[in-house]
């Protein structure tokens, strides 16, 4: 059975015994409302480590004054019962109280710079702020050996490995790949948003990725692809922030033909706001 705990000195009191034993703890921090892509996330977790804790917190501080926060899904019951199935062994469930005891205005925040401020960034001031924040957090109060994040949110990913390594975490950052549904939609718990034909129209987020990857093997201008890509993602319906080929380190390269690089997109379809990447050199 998962184990439910929402305080951090139960979480401690709980860890400490796994450390006595000399088990490896991994943590796999998530927002909830779970999908297949983050019990994948568990079962990775298994793997690399003797006992797994997930966190189910939907965070304020990454939310802008637009964005959903208010609206995002929260369904701890599912949660709970996707984690016991995935192996997760304890579910930490805190209140914004718990995260943030001076409240989330007054708290204390870590800020990436660099790889935190272009794409997602640029587009969303504060952000990754408050990921780094909580995320920072998380580790402070598991102390995990490891932890687990999707590739899906590949700049996310950067700045938690840019953050781990900038404050000495003695914490391995494993990368999980992406989890898609049969027709490449890559899995979200905001895919839910999506009404009508819009859920038809996502899929042409992944296939414009792979064209830009296809079209950049050809050795063709890059930032032109980028501007096609933006052209037919707006014929299509959606709202484009950005398409954007880049190294793994998130910097602009020149040469199509590159080692290592990867295309990012983030667009809007209807009220619901979609991001997805692909790495060229993946399958």
């Amino acid at each position: 059975m998962i184990r439910t705990v929402r305080t951090i000195a139960e979480l401690r009191a709980h860890l400490a015994g796994w450390r006595d034993q000399g088990h490896r703890i991994a943590l796999v921090p998530t927002m909830g409302n779970l999908h297949a892509g983050h019990f994948q996330l568990i079962e990775l977790a298994r793997q690399n480590a003797d006992k797994v804790v997930a966190s189910v917190f939907v965070n304020p501080t990454q939310f802008g004054p637009n964005e959903d926060f208010s609206r995002y899904p929260r369904t701890p019951e599912g949660d709970a019962e996707g984690l016991a199935k995935a192996g997760c062994d304890v579910l930490f469930l805190p209140s914004v109280e718990t995260m943030y005891p001076l409240g989330a205005e007054a708290a204390v925040r870590i800020r990436v710079p660099g790889v935190a401020d272009v794409l997602e960034g640029a587009h969303r001031p504060g952000h990754f702020d408050g990921v780094a924040t909580v995320v920072a957090r998380l580790f402070n109060m598991v102390h995990p050996d490891v932890a687990l994040f999707g590739r899906k949110d590949y700049q996310q990913l950067q700045v938690i490995r840019h953050m781990a390594r900038d404050l000495a975490f003695a914490i391995d950052v494993v990368a999980a790949p992406t989890v898609r549904e049969p027709d490449g939609l890559a899995m979200s718990s905001r895919n839910q948003y999506l009404v009508g034909d819009e859920r038809r129209t996502a899929v042409e987020l992944i296939n414009n990725l792979r064209m830009l990857r296809e079209q950049a093997a050809l050795g063709l201008p890059l930032r032109g692809l980028e501007a096609e890509a933006e052209q037919r993602l707006t014929a299509a319906g959606f709202e484009v922030d950005y398409v954007a080929i880049r190294r793994a380190d998130l910097s602009v390269p020149e040469d199509g033909g590159e080692p290592g690089l990867l295309a990012l997109v983030a667009a809007r379809l209807g009220k619901t706001r979609l991001i997805d990447n692909l790495e060229f050199d993946s399958a």
